[in-house]
């Protein structure tokens, strides 16, 4: 840190800015990421008098993140009056009883129960990965529609909670995997992905191909890879577009596998095994990506 900016741990320069999109600390310069999963500090809804300075809070926006699209009132817990004086002793479990049923009567069938409770644990979701208010809003937007179709009933809550975020997720190009869903919702792999299927079958989604460049800038700042090697990953990356080798392919599969010829041709001192801690996926997946890319290489020169 210095003169209150973050410093690059790759060039050493203060010229880190922040990525809202992927939620990641980027170097401007050299590309290091030098922070990832950032929280999203967006401003507060707030409304400012003509007269004087005095700051009023107005409440949060319509969303489609709470069950009942933020727009239900809420008796507050503090005891107090109109005039700020306390209430009478008497009058207080009258006040509890009032706040308790007013928050039963928020949810009274199941699927307005479901809702809440799902779109709870999305939210916490969202905390844990990191993940931006449009992200959120996109995945309680499928969750609602899934609810339409009766795709809910019958299937784990916190499955199809996983299954939206993630197909969120892929639709805004957030670098985020099923098993960094599966492990912030605490279920299994192939549960998220069984659910995601079923989404994407019953709801007629699209979803763009994953772009495996996303993914370059974090793997080589983890093995410790320099800018010339991550240019030359993602020049190698973009000619395989073009040559539709991208498309069905694990996107991190292809970035190390980029990455590890780049490195080879740039002459950097990283074996298989290290990109492979790196980014996630199997020297065998390495090796097979690399196979696929040396031979569009050969074809092109």
């Amino acid at each position: 840190m210095q003169d209150g900016k973050l410093q690059c741990p790759g060039c050493g320069r203060s010229s880190v800015v922040e990525d809202h999109e992927t939620g990641e600390m980027i170097c401007s310069k050299c590309g290091c990421v030098a922070e990832e999963r950032l929280a999203d500090a967006g401003a507060e809804w707030r409304s400012f008098r003509d007269e004087g300075d005095d700051k009023s809070r107005t409440g949060s926006g319509s969303t489609l993140a709470m069950h009942d699209m933020g727009l239900s009132t809420v008796i507050g817990a503090a005891n107090r009056d109109s005039t700020g004086r306390p209430i009478a002793a008497d009058v207080r479990g009258t006040m509890e009883r009032l706040r308790t049923w007013d928050s039963r009567t928020h949810a009274r069938t199941s699927a307005q129960r479901n809702l809440r409770h799902a779109l709870t644990e999305m939210d916490k979701l969202k905390d844990k990965l990191a993940l931006t208010e449009a992200s959120l809003e996109m995945a309680a937007y499928t969750y609602r529609k899934a609810m339409e179709k009766n795709l809910v009933r019958g299937r784990s809550i916190h499955g199809i909670v996983a299954a939206c975020v993630y197909a969120a997720c892929r639709d805004s190009n957030t670098p985020r995997t099923l098993d960094d869903v599966a492990d912030g919702i605490n279920i299994r792999r192939k549960d998220v992905a069984r659910c995601y299927r079923t989404l994407f079958r019953e709801m007629d989604m699209s979803m763009p191909v994953a772009d495996p460049a996303l993914g370059v800038s974090r793997i080589a700042s983890l093995a410790g890879l320099g800018e010339k090697t991550r240019r030359l990953a993602n020049s190698i990356l973009t000619k395989a577009k073009k040559a539709g080798l991208v498309a069905g392919k694990d996107p991190r599969g292809m970035a190390a596998a980029a990455l590890y010829l780049a490195c080879i041709s740039t002459g950097e001192p990283k074996s298989q095994k290290e990109i492979s801690s790196a980014s996630g996926v199997t020297e065998v997946t390495i090796r097979n990506r690399c196979s696929g890319l040396r031979n569009m290489l050969e074809e092109s020169q």
